[in-house]
């Protein structure tokens, strides 16, 4: 049986492609798709490595540390049911180890956040099944 959802963030998919990556955020371990054919790390998992194409894939695990690309301060749903989550942080975040991707930053206010501030990865469980990464100022 499932707990009861009440956030408005979707729950994730997890299909082949992505299930490692899920199931990594549940054991609290952050793991990125890894080319071990060119060494290319990549966010988000494909089936192909994007810089050689080649197909000889596997996972790596990262640090969970990274600093903060760029981001956004969400001010207003884009859909009704997202209304609970008005004031939200989205980002790109740059890991330490080199790729980019995107998450929520929690734990401080819109306005604490800064380009090039250190963070590091939180998971927080959605429901019983799911966890999500996310991440922190350091």
């Amino acid at each position: 049986m499932t707990s009861a959802y009440d956030k408005p963030i979707p729950i994730p998919a997890n299909e082949d492609l992505t299930r490692p990556f899920w199931e990594a955020a549940k054991s609290r371990e952050l793991i990125i798709p890894y080319c071990k054919s060119c060494t290319n790390l990549f966010f988000y998992p494909r089936e192909v490595c994007p810089n050689c194409f080649s197909k000889d894939l596997t996972w790596k695990t990262m640090s969970g540390k990274g600093s903060v690309y760029t981001y956004t301060h969400v001010r207003q749903a884009v859909h009704p049911s997202f209304q609970s989550a008005n004031g939200h942080i989205y980002a790109i975040i740059e890991l330490a180890e080199g790729p980019r991707m995107p998450s929520g930053i929690v734990g401080c206010e819109p306005e604490e956040v800064y380009v090039d501030m250190p963070v590091s990865v939180v998971f927080e469980d959605i429901t019983e099944e799911a966890t999500i990464v996310q991440f922190q100022k350091s």
